[in-house]
C-alpha cells in the first residue's frame, strides 16, 4: 500500500509542470498524441471519456495549437478498432482525415507512447487524455527521453466510471515498474489493422 502511495505521489508530481488545462497557456506542437479509448460504454451508451478527447482533439487543432494527430489505440479483433473509432468521430467534429494517422499497436499507454517515437519518429508531442491518465502517459514519455506535454480533456462527473478511477491508481505503480525495472517489449515493428470481414 505505501509503495501504490508512493508511485502515485511521484508520478503525479513529477509531471505537474507539463500538464496543461486551458488552451491558452498550451504551447503548439506539431503533433498530437491521442490516447485512445472505446467509443461505447458496457451498457451501449457513449463513452464520455471517449466523447470529450476528441472535443478537446478537435479543437485544438482548430485553434491551430496542433497540426497533424496520431491516433493510438487498442484494434486486438476484427470488431474492436479504438483508431478508426477515433478517426470517424474526428471526421464528424471537422478535422481533415489527411492530418491523422492511425496507430493500431496501442494495446497499452506505454505501448502508445514508445511507438510513437519508435515508429512514427516522434519525440516531442502533446498527449490528449484526461488529466488523471496524462500523469502516467507523461511518466512514461519523459522518463523515454521524449519532450512531451498533456493538455487535459473534460473531466467526466464524479462518479461516473470509479472502476477507471481505480484501475488508473493501479496502473501508476505499474509504469513506474515499466519505466524503471521491468522494460516491456512494445511492438515497434508493425500496424497493421485487423479488417472487419
Amino acid at each position: 500500500m505505501v509503495f501504490i502511495l508512493l508511485c502515485n505521489f511521484w508520478v503525479v508530481y513529477c509531471t505537474r509542470q507539463f500538464s496543461f488545462f486551458s488552451i491558452e497557456n498550451l504551447p503548439s506542437n506539431d503533433v498530437a498524441l491521442v490516447l485512445g479509448t472505446s467509443r461505447s460504454t458496457e451498457k451501449g451508451k457513449v463513452n464520455l471519456f471517449f466523447k470529450y478527447r476528441m472535443e478537446a482533439t478537435a479543437r485544438l487543432f482548430k485553434e491551430g495549437k496542433i497540426k497533424y494527430i496520431i491516433l493510438s489505440g487498442n484494434n486486438d479483433s476484427q470488431y474492436y478498432n479504438e483508431p478508426l473509432d477515433m478517426k470517424k468521430a474526428l471526421l464528424n467534429l471537422g478535422v481533415p482525415e489527411n492530418v491523422m494517422t492511425l496507430d493500431y499497436a496501442g494495446f497499452r499507454t506505454f505501448d502508445s507512447i514508445v511507438r510513437c517515437k519508435e515508429v512514427f519518429n516522434q519525440d516531442n508531442f502533446t498527449i490528449i487524455s484526461q488529466n488523471f491518465h496524462n500523469a502516467r502517459a507523461l511518466y512514461i514519455a519523459r522518463n523515454e527521453g521524449i519532450s512531451a506535454i498533456s493538455f487535459a480533456a473534460q473531466d467526466v462527473p464524479d462518479g461516473y466510471s470509479m472502476r477507471t478511477l481505480i484501475r488508473e491508481y493501479l496502473a501508476r505503480p505499474k509504469a513506474v515498474l515499466d519505466v524503471h525495472i521491468l522494460r516491456p517489449n512494445a511492438d515497434v515493428t508493425s500496424n497493421t489493422e485487423i479488417k472487419k470481414k
